[in-house]
């Protein structure tokens, strides 16, 4: 059973497409049904939906706006509206399959279709990737676990020289040359980091521990085993020196 979302201004309509989906098919429960598409956007923030059928005519903020707006988009939407020309541009905007008004049977169970395999192959992905974090953490041979481009990057600690931040991104310094880029504040990624392996010398940089080759204390910064010249603050100074 698919739990469905209903975004609609007008009460009737609304109505109506619950009627048609409920009366259509079996496989759809409507989870919830809003006339006010801010209400949705709350609501949504909070519940994942299996699917969410998207009226585009709204006066306060139109299916479009909406889409943008959303900031939890881990399900299918689907656009309803009574004008075909919306059809291309409802793809163009995330959305799984547009369905007109009044909706036809066939084209319900085609659009139900689609949202299974969407469903499917997405829980698959989620799947795999909970089972590849709770492998990785509890490995004996545990590694540092990095979600970045769709991906899940798993490292030794040696392999990291230093992170530095970008305001809400950070960048991690691979002993190979390589850099990744999180969408992480240094925060978050001084959180996944070994206490015993790393230490954040600066309000902008974490190194690794075992990387340092030289501290130059009238300077106040350290060179790594890459020359990079990494600065010391004053405030974690005395810090870092208890930790050497």
């Amino acid at each position: 059973m698919l739990e469905a979302v209903i975004v609609d201004d007008e009460i009737k309509a609304l109505q109506s497409l619950s009627w048609e989906l409920t009366n259509f098919s079996k496989e759809i429960n409507i989870l919830a049904s809003f006339t006010n598409p801010f209400e949705a956007l709350e609501y949504l923030e909070k519940n994942t939906p299996d699917c969410l059928f998207l009226d585009i005519e709204m006066p306060t903020m139109d299916g479009f706006q909406f889409i943008q707006k959303l900031s939890n988009k881990n399900f299918p939407v689907v656009i309803t509206t009574a004008y075909n020309q919306y059809a291309i541009k409802a793809i163009k905007n995330e959305a799984i399959d547009y369905l007109l008004k009044p909706i036809d049977s066939d084209d319900l169970k085609e659009t139900i279709a689609k949202i299974k395999k969407y469903n499917s192959k997405h829980f698959t992905a989620e799947k795999l990737e909970r089972l590849l974090l709770n492998f990785n953490s509890n490995s004996t041979f545990k590694k540092i676990t990095f979600n970045t481009d769709g991906k899940l990057l798993f490292l030794e600690s040696d392999e990291i020289l230093y992170a530095e931040s970008d305001g809400n991104y950070s960048t991690i310094y691979l002993s190979d040359g390589q850099k990744i880029v999180l969408t992480k504040k240094l925060k978050e990624v001084n959180e996944l980091l070994p206490d015993d392996s790393f230490f954040r010398i600066h309000n902008s940089f974490i190194i690794n521990l075992s990387k340092i080759k030289e501290f130059i204390k009238t300077d106040g910064y350290v060179v790594l085993t890459s020359n990079h010249k990494i600065p010391v603050s004053r405030q974690k100074k005395s810090d870092f020196l208890d930790m050497l």
